[in-house]
């Protein structure tokens, strides 16, 4: 099998390195891939979101499988294009892929079909007046939430009137997310644990691989800015126990698969549910995400032992009740390396070493690299992954993940130093 993955992040070279190990799979492109993904995949000089570009290539090179690793080509509609040509693509058609290019209306979706979320309003530009009224007499925190897609990093904590204010001016008048951030979604902050579960759909059935908990702020602690992810563990059994993943499972995955379908909007692919589990032990949708979780993804792979290929294929071909997922008893953690400023303004092209010195328990998934000259140079804001994988649990891949994250350098390089701690 020819596969094609899209994409150019740790999440890409995470499923690359999965697929590289399927017997079935003989060759693995990557469009546009990166430096640690073309060691062991063909790098192609075609940007993620060139739906025209990727398409020809397919048809050109008979692939027989493509992968959609980020957001925007499937808000773009390559499922839609590629299905059309009779095309296998593991992925939501954009109907679907709604659910994450637009906060509203999978918030609008969850209250419809009662499916457990915080409480919210929506505004637009042109509610200005409308938005100050309901801050200005809200309980705080809340939260702030950019409709569309925003890089992980469209919401924001308010904890008084003054931030939120801040916000909405930021939002509209600023445009820090450009049109992404016309609409607008204000809700109830949630507390609990927070916590990442996967569901792989075809339409009807799904499959559920490891929970895993993403670390989202950029300093320890949960402190500061936004991010894409600093780091992630899984398997997150403490915040998702069998009993609060049977709640899951009867009140989000499968309301969302059936009413999508009802609705006319299909759902196949990777269904990420980004959720708040209360002191009670009850399940709450945060986000959706119609793609694999970045870095989670770089958490769960390690942990199954079962073919990913067919995993795929069964996605699309719409037969995943007949794939058998296989797990090992693995603990994983991944630490993020960033540059100094991220998630704000950073520099590139800093040289990265000790990458040829990391133990044979540790894997390094490339984020934000390019090769120039023989080297390997830092390309981005999150740079590598470095993952710690061990079956003795989950301090001893901690520990891994931090011990081999020190013997990599690059100038200006930060991470935190608190990944993985919550699930102790």
């Amino acid at each position: 099998m020819k596969v094609l993955v899209i994409g150019s992040g740790g999440r890409e070279h995470a499923i690359v390195w999965k697929l590289k190990q399927s017997p079935k799979v003989t060759e693995i492109y990557c469009a546009p891939g990166n430096a640690g993904i073309n060691e062991i995949a063909v790098g192609l000089d075609i940007k993620a979101d060139d739906i025209e570009g990727l398409l020809k290539f397919v048809k050109d090179n008979r692939i027989e499988l493509t992968v959609v690793g980020p957001e925007v080509p499937l808000e773009k509609g390559i499922v839609d294009e590629f299905t059309k040509e009779g095309l296998l693509i593991f992925g939501p058609q954009k109907s679907a892929a709604r659910l994450e290019h637009s906060k509203i209306f999978a918030k609008d979706f969850m209250k419809r079909n009662n499916i457990p979320t915080a409480a919210y309003e929506t505004f637009s530009l042109n509610d200005k007046a409308k938005v100050f009224d309901f801050i200005s007499e809200a309980k705080y925190p809340l939260v702030i939430k950019a409709d569309g897609l925003a890089a992980g990093k469209g919401v924001i904590i308010c904890n008084n009137i003054d931030e939120a204010i801040k916000t909405v001016n930021e939002l509209f008048d600023d445009k820090i997310f450009g049109s992404a951030g016309e609409n607008i979604v204000i809700e109830q902050f949630l507390e609990g644990v927070e916590a990442s579960v996967f569901a792989i759909c075809d339409g009807t059935d799904y499959i559920v691989l490891p929970a895993s908990q993403d670390h989202k702020k950029i300093g320890d602690d949960e402190t500061g800015k936004n991010t894409g992810g600093m780091g992630a563990y899984a398997p997150a059994d403490k915040a998702v126990s069998r009993e609060i993943l049977d709640k899951i499972k009867q009140k989000v995955i499968e309301p969302v698969l059936k009413h999508m379908k009802s609705e006319g909007n299909e759902f196949k692919g990777c269904l990420y549910c980004g959720l708040m589990i209360d002191k009670t032990g009850n399940p709450y949708v945060i986000e959706f995400n119609t793609r694999f979780g970045d870095p989670e993804t770089q958490v769960v792979m390690p942990l199954i032992n079962s073919d990913i290929a067919d995993m795929f294929v069964a996605s699309a071909k719409g037969s995943i009740g007949k794939y058998e997922l296989k797990l090992n008893s693995n603990f994983c953690c991944t630490v993020v390396l960033a540059s100094t400023g991220y998630p704000d303004k950073y520099d590139t092209g800093k040289e990265i070493t000790g990458l040829n010195e990391i133990s044979n328990n540790a894997v390094v998934f490339h984020a934000g690299t390019k090769s120039a000259d023989g080297k390997i140079l830092s390309n981005g804001g999150r740079v590598l992954n470095v993952t710690g994988i061990s079956p003795l649990g989950l301090k001893e891949a901690i520990n891994i993940a931090y011990h081999n994250a020190e013997i990599i350098n690059f100038e200006n390089k930060y991470n935190r130093t608190d990944i993985g701690l919550k699930g102790l």
